[in-house]
């Protein structure tokens, strides 16, 4: 039994006295609203009507359960308006997680601009390096940065993830500045720790008809890290060549700490494209604080220069 649309048939005929009535206002048929209140006297074990030829009377048991069942009804109507109002207008708690390096950098730098745009949205910051589990922990949206797994999971691209290779000062004089991608081949590089394999993938735009120029390099190098931080401060020292994001290096690059080794490329360390996402639980329907905070990041990320030194 649908004890919802059985509830809301007997209140409908308590209030206008006539089955007939009740199904002209719910527009079904009068023997569903019968049939409605067959089932609630069944499953309640008591007579909710008198019937009679003059139409009906509400039973002690009727009374009772016409106030009660009002009131529920009507706190399940609250419950959805309310409900309802959280996906018209950005509201509540938002629990989100990102990456320690990207995050800090790049969303947490934000937050006050993006609290301010939405003053009814509380945020709850997670940082760490850890795939989290969105039931577990309760999260509603994930800040990603790489290659995505395979998931049950949405997933909205919010800029790309763009990488170059750069070095210290002190690393190009004495190892010299690669003019092409083979020659960087013989420079020491700082890998990083998780890779797959010991290549960069770097591609250029060439020629007048702007085709795709792609190129694999096999590294040497004895220091590999597994993390952003640690390879941008040991390419910083002189340890290596490094491939890092431009989110990372804008700094270093601004200051001299580091210099970029073939500007016309760019590369990634594995085959297949990187990015920067949002993730979120599958839903037939995103809340609008979601929405509104993937859109406040897209729009950030996109702006003009935003990733440039």
């Amino acid at each position: 039994m649908d004890y919802f649309a059985a509830l809301r048939a007997f209140l409908y005929a308590a209030d206008l006295g006539s089955f007939n009535k009740a199904a002209d206002q719910l527009q079904v048929k009068t023997s569903t609203v019968s049939r409605h209140i067959a089932e609630l006297e069944r499953d309640l074990g008591i007579a909710l009507f008198n019937r009679s030829t003059r139409g009906l009377a509400l039973t002690e048991g009727g009374h009772v359960f016409r106030e009660q069942g009002a009131a529920a009804i009507r706190m399940l109507d609250e419950a959805c308006v309310a409900t309802s109002s959280l996906n018209a207008s950005p509201q509540g708690l938002l629990r989100v997680t990102m990456p320690t390096a990207f995050g800090r950098r790049h969303v947490v730098a934000h937050i006050p601009e993006f609290m301010r745009r939405y003053p009814h949205i509380d945020v709850d910051v997670v940082i760490t390096d850890e795939i989290v589990n969105f039931v577990a922990t309760g999260v509603d949206v994930a800040i990603r940065v790489g290659v995505l797994p395979d998931s049950q999971l949405m997933a909205r691209r919010l800029a790309n993830h763009t990488s170059v290779v750069c070095a210290s000062p002190d690393h190009v004089r004495l190892h010299g500045v690669p003019s092409s991608p083979a020659e960087l081949s013989t420079h020491p590089a700082i890998r990083f720790a998780i890779a797959g394999d010991d290549s960069w993938f770097l591609a250029r735009q060439s020629g007048a008809d702007g085709q795709e120029e792609a190129v694999e390099v096999k590294l040497r190098g004895r220091l590999r890290a597994n993390n952003i931080e640690a390879i941008l401060d040991l390419a910083i020292a002189g340890s290596g060549a490094a491939l890092l994001p431009l989110w990372a290096i804008g700094e270093p690059l601004r200051t001299g700490l580091l210099v970029r080794l073939l500007p016309d490329w760019q590369g990634q360390a594995t085959s297949s494209p990187p990015a920067i996402w949002g993730v979120y639980p599958r839903k037939k329907t995103v809340s609008s604080k979601v929405r509104a905070f993937l859109d406040f990041y897209s729009d950030m990320f996109s702006r003009e220069r935003y990733w440039e030194p």
